[in-house]
C-alpha cells in the first residue's frame, strides 16, 4: 500500500457523522419552519393576478403602491424590471373582477399612457402547475437513479438521490426562512441544481470507482473508508474550483440580473454550495455507510459459511 501523505493529513471520513448531524439539524429546523411558517408562494402556485404597468419613465415601488392605492388597491407584490426600472410587476393573491380590471386600466392608461397587461392564474392553473413541478422533480429522480445505477450500482443511485434531497430540503429551508417568494423559476432553479449536483456527484464517484479497483485488497469498511477519503481529497480542489467559477457567474446575475430572475439566482447560488458539499460529504458518505454493511454482511455470511461447512482434513 502506498503511502498518501495528503490523504494522510485529511480525514473526510472521520468527521462524517458531524456532516450527518449538521445537515440533519439544518434541515429538520427547516422542516419544522415549512411546517409552521410555510413558504411565500407567488400567484404561480396559488390564484392570483398580475398587473404589468409601463411608463416611460423610471417608476419606484412607492409610486406604483400609491398610484393603486389612490383608486383602492392594496398590492400584495410589486417587482421592478426593465433597464430604467420602467416596469412594474403588481401581483394580487385572489381574482380581480372585470370592473376592477377595467378601472386599474384606464387609471394607467391615463397616467402613464399605456394601457397595463393583466393576466390571471385561476386555482386550476395554480394547482395543475403545483402537480407538474412535482412530477417534473419526480421524474429527474427516478431517470438519475436509474442511469446512476447502470453506470455505477444501485447503491450509488440511492446515495444519489439522498444528496439530491438534501440540496432540495436546503433551498426550501433557505427559502422558508428569508421568505422569498416562490415562482415558477425558482423549480427551473432546482432542476438545474439537481443537474449540477449529480454530475459532481458522478464525478466523485467515479474516482471511488477507479481507486476501488486499484486497490489490491478491499475486505473490510476500514478499506473502503480508506478509499473513499482518499478519492475525496482528490476530488476536492476540482470541486471547489468548479463551484467557485459558477457560483460567481450566479451571483453576479444575482446582482446585476434585476428583480424579475433574483429569486432564481439566489437559488442557484444556495443550490450550487449545497451541491458541491452533499456530493462531497454527503453522497459518498452515505455510500460509504451502504457498502460497508454490505461488505461486512458478507464477511459474516462467509465466516458463517465455513464454521458450518469445515473443509476435511486431508
Amino acid at each position: 500500500m502506498n503511502f498518501d501523505p495528503l490523504n494522510s493529513r485529511i480525514d473526510f471520513v472521520k468527521h462524517r457523522k458531524k456532516f450527518f448531524a449538521f445537515s440533519g439539524i439544518f434541515l429538520m429546523v427547516g422542516l419544522v419552519l415549512l411546517m409552521t411558517i410555510g413558504m411565500n408562494l407567488g400567484i404561480d402556485f396559488r390564484s392570483g393576478t398580475t398587473v404589468e404597468v409601463l411608463a416611460d419613465d423610471t417608476l419606484t415601488a412607492e409610486e406604483v403602491e400609491e398610484q393603486f392605492a389612490s383608486i383602492g388597491f392594496e398590492p400584495d407584490d410589486i417587482t421592478l424590471a426593465g433597464d430604467d426600472h420602467e416596469i412594474a410587476h403588481v401581483a394580487f393573491i385572489g381574482d380581480l373582477s372585470q370592473d376592477e380590471t377595467l378601472m386599474i386600466q384606464d387609471h394607467f392608461e391615463d397616467t402613464y399612457g399605456h394601457t397595463p397587461t393583466i393576466s390571471t392564474v385561476t386555482p386550476l392553473v395554480a394547482e395543475e402547475l403545483a402537480q407538474n413541478a412535482i412530477i417534473a422533480v419526480a421524474i429527474a429522480a427516478v431517470g438519475i437513479i436509474i442511469y446512476v445505477s447502470i453506470r455505477f450500482e444501485f447503491l450509488s443511485g440511492v446515495s444519489a438521490i439522498i444528496a439530491l434531497l438534501h440540496d432540495t430540503l436546503w433551498i426550501l429551508t433557505i427559502f422558508t426562512v428569508l421568505q422569498i417568494e416562490v415562482n415558477i423559476t425558482f423549480i427551473a432553479a432546482v432542476l438545474t441544481i439537481v443537474g449540477y449536483s449529480i454530475n459532481d456527484t458522478i464525478v466523485t464517484f467515479d474516482r471511488i470507482r477507479e481507486n476501488m479497483q486499484l486497490e489490491k485488497k478491499v475486505k473490510t469498511k476500514e478499506d473502503v473508508a480508506r478509499v473513499v477519503n482518499k478519492s475525496l481529497v482528490q476530488t476536492l480542489a476540482r470541486s471547489i474550483n468548479t463551484v467557485l467559477t459558477v457560483v460567481f457567474a450566479a451571483g453576479a446575475l444575482f446582482i446585476f440580473g434585476g428583480e424579475a430572475i433574483r429569486s432564481f439566482s439566489f437559488a442557484l447560488v444556495v443550490g450550487l454550495v449545497a451541491g458541491t458539499y452533499s456530493s462531497l460529504f454527503i453522497a459518498a458518505q452515505i455510500w460509504l455507510g451502504f457498502k460497508g454493511r454490505q461488505i461486512e454482511r458478507r464477511r459474516f455470511d462467509g465466516d458463517k459459511q465455513e464454521v458450518e461447512d469445515p473443509q476435511p482434513e486431508g
